[in-house]
């Protein structure tokens, strides 16, 4: 079965085919030295079940793994994986992630970014990622973080952020982009970065999530191991992490208090003791998120956010839309009541996560608004009243009513209908002819059409996105995009053709007899010219060339190749690290 069949609708169209066939010769080689090197040092510094985790996730060192095959292997520890384009909206990647489903950029960064990208890659979502699952503990904190974070509160600047970071890594991660193309992208970055009013709930998770699985260390603080997926993908961070250089800090929830900069090495990084505290201190910061506190302060980091987010009553009714006003009452209790809620539209009414029949966007397009709290001399919620109580109240289906609130609105109308259900809660009474006040201030006219009451006394849950988003229309937090196609120039088309030449000769079977050594050290001789005439700065085709001299013990091959790579390391200086350490594999491998 296809790992995607089984998802939500909303989310499957995140998901794409991985097309095998696109990944050249170029990426394989790219792939090939990225896992080795870092599988050479991990090995003995990440977490001692690394190692395990490539293998049981399906990765091999030599080739860029095929993603159903990964998805096979995960479901043996129950996750499955998906094929996706780059970088996926947050709200989504986390719903993906709490149904345990790993969403893996299948795109390979290219040569110029190949000890860090800037964009999601195949390296970093399944080489990073994957392989720690394999641990149930780490996977459970996993799924808790996803579930949690799926009801975080997510602002308007969050969305405007990640737009900007998505454009700005593509561009980066694009060889056609221009520096221009990216120096705007980079301003606009700074521009919404300095202009972050407050730091959202989704924000906090997000750093959370930085600290822990993506740039997370394990066990003792003076010699912890690797367990972020952003440093067991990164050759450079994940030497250096370990350095004095880099600070390192017990974990605890004070870690949302540093924030991060993606293009920028982390001066410093948390350390947990064991898995479980990962857990524990995500409990601490979820006790104080807005699904669970509800109440006024959960409204007030609604309203701020300027975001579509989701109001539940305790009559279980759920209210989703950008909250516009809170209409603030008496002081109850050392907290104002709310008086009354107004929407932005379009708004979606429903219960236990589905839309209420008759009360989608298109009812309420324009918004919706509805007082809070009990009438004046009622014992309880009118949620919880029978039709009896409620005509004691005056109100009857087909007559005129006028219900008064404690906090003070008012609402005159005639009661046409009252929506109930099968667990007897009443949710919506609607009116026809209504007029809605408060103090001066007139919330409803009669002239604007029917009125569509919500039932509830308070707010029990404030939390992020609509309660159905199948039904709800698509906003910036769910957008569908895809990782631009690099252009195939004439130059780049004869570059993967070498790199194909050699990784044919790679597969081929050793054999030492002399008229095959013969015809490879031609060939390999011929491969050779062809790079040191055009592409004489690409290190890693002099590396392929120098590993297979090696392969075939070609003495004189091997000198010209190891040659032109000390040449390159003179001339490129910061090529130096990289070049030394894959001559040390190859001559291992």
């Amino acid at each position: 079965m296809n790992s995607s069949s089984t998802l939500p609708k909303h989310l499957q169209k995140y998901v794409v085919q991985q097309d095998y066939a696109r990944y050249t010769a170029e990426d394989q080689a790219a792939w090939r030295n990225i896992l080795r090197r870092l599988h050479s040092f991990l090995s003995k510094n990440a977490h001692p079940v690394y190692a395990e985790g490539i293998k049981k996730s399906g990765i091999e060192l030599g080739r860029i793994p095929n993603i159903e095959n990964m998805s096979e292997h995960l479901e043996k520890f129950g996750w499955r994986a998906v094929a996706v384009s780059g970088f996926i909206p947050p709200a989504a990647f986390m719903e993906l992630q709490s149904l345990g489903v790993l969403p893996i950029a299948c795109d390979m960064r290219t040569i110029s970014h190949l000890m860090y990208t800037p964009a999601p890659d195949i390296v970093h979502e399944a080489a990073g990622h994957a392989p720690i699952l394999v641990d149930q503990e780490f996977a459970g904190y996993l799924k808790r973080y996803a579930k949690i974070a799926s009801n975080a509160i997510i602002s308007a600047e969050d969305l405007e952020m990640y737009d900007a970071i998505r454009t700005l890594s593509d561009l980066k991660e694009h060889p056609q982009s221009t520096a221009a193309q990216i120096k705007k992208a980079e301003d606009r970055l700074t521009f919404v970065s300095k202009n972050i009013s407050h730091v959202s709930e989704a924000a906090l998770l997000g750093r959370m999530n930085w600290w822990t699985a993506e740039y997370g260390l394990f066990g003792k603080l003076e010699s912890p191991k690797i367990f972020g997926a952003g440093l067991l993908s990164s050759i450079g961070e994940s030497k250096t992490c370990l350095s004095s250089k880099v600070r390192k800090i017990p974990l605890s929830i004070e870690c949302l208090d540093y924030s991060y900069d993606i293009t920028e090495p982390q001066p410093q990084l948390f350390v947990t003791p064991d898995f479980a505290t990962l857990t524990n201190v995500l409990e601490q910061f979820a006790q104080t998120m807005a699904f669970r506190t509800g109440g006024l302060s959960g409204l007030e980091k609604a309203l701020a956010a300027k975001s579509v987010n989701t109001i539940e009553l305790d009559s279980s009714l759920q209210i989703s839309g950008e909250l516009e006003k809170i209409f603030l009452g008496r002081i109850l209790v050392g907290e104002s009541e709310v008086a009354y809620l107004k929407f932005k539209g379009p708004v979606q009414l429903a219960y236990q996560g589905h839309e209420l029949e008759g009360h989608s966007t298109r009812r309420h397009p324009d918004g919706f608004g509805s007082p809070l709290g009990l009438i004046a001399g009622a014992q309880k919620s009118l949620s919880r009243m029978t039709n009896a109580e409620l005509a004691h109240l005056g109100i009857k289906i087909g007559e005129d009513c006028e219900l008064r609130f404690n906090s003070g609105v008012v609402v005159k109308g005639h009661a046409q209908d009252i929506l109930r259900t099968s667990e007897r809660l009443v949710h919506i009474i609607r009116f026809t002819n209504t007029l809605v006040t408060y103090k001066d201030e007139v919330l409803f006219k009669p002239e604007w059409g029917e009125y569509d009451m919500a039932i509830g006394s308070k707010v029990t849950s404030v939390f992020g996105g609509p309660a159905d988003r199948s039904q709800y229309p698509e906003g910036q937090s769910f957008v569908a995009k895809q990782v631009p196609k690099k252009i195939i120039t004439d130059e780049l088309r004869s570059k993967f053709y070498i790199y194909q030449l050699l990784s044919d000769m790679r597969l081929m079977r050793v054999s030492h007899d002399s008229h095959t050594l013969e015809k490879i050290s031609t060939n390999l001789t011929n491969i050779f010219e062809l790079v040191r005439l055009n592409f004489a700065d690409e290190w890693l085709l002099q590396l392929e060339i120098y590993e297979l001299a090696l392969k075939y013990d070609l003495k004189i091959q091997t000198q010209l190749a190891l040659a032109e790579l000390q040449k390159l390391k003179t001339k490129v200086p910061n090529l130096a690290e990289t070049i030394d350490d894959g001559v040390t594999l190859a001559s291992l491998a």
